[in-house]
């Protein structure tokens, strides 16, 4: 086998696989099971007891799975050049090397780097250790929901980063009122407007946990505002991406159907 088949059949191998390809399915259900083994690990390793009785357990699969996910990660960067996209020896691997999939894959193998390369206090070491959750996110290779889903936001991120301004905007402007109005009265409670937005985002997401609330006529006639709008502002991110998914769902049908050569007048299926 050639050195360009070599990186050609490595390519095909690391990503999804397709019908047919049993060494590319079988790499698949590997990496997807050494993911979700992960994960159950860092959540496991929260339980006191279960960390301290099953350590052992837990360090080989750590070490294990990073030696598979470094492994992976360089032959990706190896052979990502059969990829049109990154095409260009050097320049599409440095393209490739900031692209979304490639700092998920970083990032799942740092956490065991990090404390050979640096000396650091040990709650920074356990907060790097919890980037192993990172490591979920490789699934979007795998799974079609997870790409569906980065597919529908990548679409729509114009009209959520304009809703996340306003939901903003309103916290903010909501938050400076009700400091005004009710720090005279509470100022421990409404000691400024950074303590204040506290209740700004328990009000506007209509949790209301009732630690910081106001006891003015006006701070309440305002919080019922903020509260009724709340539930308008929050609700459009959930009707943009709503919406996203309807259009996606609407492509996939209008790509299925068949379709009518305007030259000679034949059905063309689509697959």
């Amino acid at each position: 086998m050639s050195y360009r088949s070599l990186k050609s059949r490595c390519y095909e191998i690391l990503e999804k696989g397709k019908k047919g390809d049993e060494i590319s399915r079988r790499v698949d259900f590997l990496i997807i099971t050494l993911i979700l083994l992960n994960i159950l690990a860092v959540i496991l390793e929260s339980v006191s007891w279960i960390r301290i009785e099953f350590q052992q357990i837990f360090s080989i699969l750590e070490w294990i799975s990073i030696g598979i996910f470094s492994i992976e990660y360089l032959l990706r960067i190896w052979s990502i050049t059969e990829k049109s996209a990154y095409s260009r020896p050097i320049a599409g691997r440095i393209k490739y090397f900031f692209s979304f999939y490639s700092i998920v894959d970083l990032l799942a193998i740092i956490p065991a780097f990090v404390p050979l390369l640096i000396k650091a206090d040990l709650r920074i070491l356990r907060g790097v250790r919890l980037l192993r959750l990172f490591r979920i996110l490789k699934l979007g290779r795998y799974n079609k929901a997870l790409s569906h889903i980065k597919r529908v936001m990548k679409a729509a991120k114009e009209e959520l980063i304009i809703s996340l301004f306003a939901v903003i905007t309103l916290l903010v402007v909501a938050s400076s009122l009700m400091y005004f109005i009710e720090n005279e009265v509470q100022p421990e409670t409404f000691s400024s407007i950074p303590a204040t937005m506290w209740w700004g985002v328990a009000t506007l997401t209509t949790v209301g946990y009732g630690d910081v609330y106001p006891i003015t006529a006006m701070g309440k006639v305002m919080a019922g505002v903020m509260a009724i709008l709340g539930i308008g502002i929050f609700a459009l991110p959930a009707g943009i991406l709503a919406n996203g998914f309807g259009n996606t769902e609407k492509d996939k049908k209008e790509d299925k159907e068949d379709c009518v050569c305007e030259h000679c007048g034949k059905t063309m299926k689509n697959k």
